[in-house]
């Protein structure tokens, strides 16, 4: 059994979820669900990021205690992931007694291997990033992420020698071409690190929110330090080496581009550090935008902003479309590892064409066809069905692009198989032929079905389950392990077939 490690970037909790999160975490999910489907011994690992600066600054605005707010606001992602029927199988806190006894064995090993040592620090900082920018990074005076004026700063702090890994990082990118997806993404990171590395800032003494440095009490942790080892803190560093050794080979950090150099530059350099390998697989998405903006939470915050974009969680589209129309639209219009514009009228679109006229459209006239044709019953599929082909077509081009973290693609794969079999009824016209006559073209149909449900699953898993209970199949498809379960002629026949409402009432287009 292979094993399978995916994880998303903890989320910062100065703030509720929003669509962008979502976005990130929908597509791990769906991406786990798969290898769990091919048979995978599969990890999922989500959570939040509780330290820092503005996690302080959040929780004080709130008149709370930094605690009493992450354990607030990190409860309200946990709810979002309910949701949205993610299926983590691990969540992490940061503020986890766990977490503080990996992170502070893990820095401690990079300290002992003498690649930590103590200086001052004058920098322009950004505590929406909680990152350092240097002045021709700036867009004039102002983060060119948030568009936030930057805060000089100086104190004595604690800083991470990454000039020493230099060649090595470069040496690791040019060994492993495909550990850094998409290669543009690689290429990014890359060039950063052949232009020149600096030694970064790891503790801070301005705040004590924070990881305490176990060498040093009057320091503590830079978040995104702290953060980065959540990764490992889940597979028990420092405590169990069987299961690291298991799992850490066979990770997969799911990212979004604005946290590139931290994952693909520092991130690995802190591992060699450690001596532990790079993390093996890394792959930067895109940015949902909104009238072509990024979904942020800082930005929203900002008087001037022409849309509150925090007003577009997850929840306000789920009860509004349901939870799977939202899941196909997020894995389905915007492709992983570039940027995609989302809209409430896109979405519409997706659910009638997709969801609506395509899918539903052929659940329900197969089993109005034989409620009329055969008593309810369904029939077995004709093993000489022209159906066939499409559906292993089908197969093969879905499970090639969720190896690839293309969602999209295997869904318009899938997609593919159920425009097939929806042409397949309009030559045939089973509706007007006689009873006794149509089992084969109905059977056909029917196994389409089955094998749809298991295909959509990893991206629609309810509905997956209401199309294989229509059709008169017990269970669920994610309990029939790919490719054996697709194979042609596995709908048996003879099961009872239930016509149910529409599964995908058509939505009129927004004003």
């Amino acid at each position: 059994m292979d094993r399978f490690y995916i994880t998303t970037p903890i989320f910062y909790v100065n703030d509720v979820p929003h669509l962008g999160h979502a976005y990130c975490t929908v597509n791990a999910d769906a991406i786990a669900r798969w290898h769990r489907l091919i048979g995978d011994s599969t990890l999922f690992l989500t959570g939040t990021d509780e330290h820092g600066a503005k996690v302080a600054e959040a929780a004080e605005a709130n008149g709370v205690t930094p605690r009493e707010w992450t354990d607030r606001t990190s409860a309200r992602f946990a709810e979002a992931w309910r949701g949205l029927a993610i299926s983590n199988d691990d969540f992490i806190r940061t503020t986890d007694e766990r977490h503080y006894a990996t992170v502070q064995q893990f820095l401690q090993k990079i300290y002992d291997n003498g690649f930590i040592a103590k200086d001052t620090y004058r920098g322009l900082y950004c505590v929406s990033c909680e990152d350092y920018y240097t002045a021709d990074q700036l867009d004039g005076d102002k983060c060119p992420v948030h568009g936030r004026p930057v805060t000089e700063m100086e104190e004595d702090n604690y800083f991470f020698r990454l000039s020493a890994f230099e060649d090595r990082l470069i040496e690791w990118f040019e060994k492993n071409p495909d550990a850094i997806r998409p290669a543009s993404k690689r290429n990014e990171a890359l060039s950063f690190i052949k232009g020149g590395l600096k030694d970064v800032s790891i503790t801070r003494t301005s705040l004590s929110w924070g990881v305490p440095v176990p060498w040093d009490e009057g320091h503590v942790f830079y978040v995104w330090y702290d953060a980065l080892i959540n990764y490992l803190t889940a597979i028990g560093y420092g405590e169990d080496a069987e299961k690291v050794a298991a799992w850490w080979p066979n990770v997969h950090h799911l990212i979004g581009k604005e946290i590139i150099r931290f994952h693909c530059v520092w991130w690995p350099a802190m591992c060699m550090a450690a001596g532990i390998e790079p993390p093996a697989n890394i792959f930067v998405h895109g940015w949902l935008l909104v009238g072509g903006q990024k979904l942020s939470k800082s930005m929203a915050a900002d008087g001037d902003a022409p849309v509150k974009l925090t007003d577009i969680t997850p929840a306000s589209l789920t009860e509004e479309y349901g939870v799977d129309a939202v899941r196909y639209h997020l894995l389905r219009d915007t492709p992983l590892g570039t940027d995609g514009e989302f809209s409430i009228e896109g979405l519409i679109a997706r659910y009638n064409s997709d969801l609506a006229n395509n899918l539903g459209n052929l659940v329900a006239r197969v089993a109005t066809v034989v409620g009329s044709k055969c008593d309810g019953v369904g029939p077995a599929p004709s093993p000489t069905s022209p159906l066939a082909d499409s559906a292993s077509t089908a197969l093969a081009a879905a499970a090639d692009a969720w190896e690839r973290f293309a969602p999209h693609e295997a869904l318009e794969a899938t997609w593919r198989l159920i425009g097939a079999a929806n042409a397949e009824l309009e030559a045939t016209e089973p509706w007007k032929a006689e009873p006794g006559t149509v089992d084969d073209v109905l059977g056909s149909a029917l196994e389409v079905l089955r094998i749809v449900s298991l295909l959509i699953s990893p991206a629609m898993p309810a509905t997956a389950d209401e199309i294989w209970s229509r059709i008169g199949l017990a269970g669920s498809p994610s309990d029939h392990p790919l490719p054996a379960a697709a194979a042609w002629g596995g709908y048996p026949g003879g099961l009872s077939v239930t016509k149910g409402d529409p599964l995908f009432p058509r939505r009129k287009a927004t004003a």
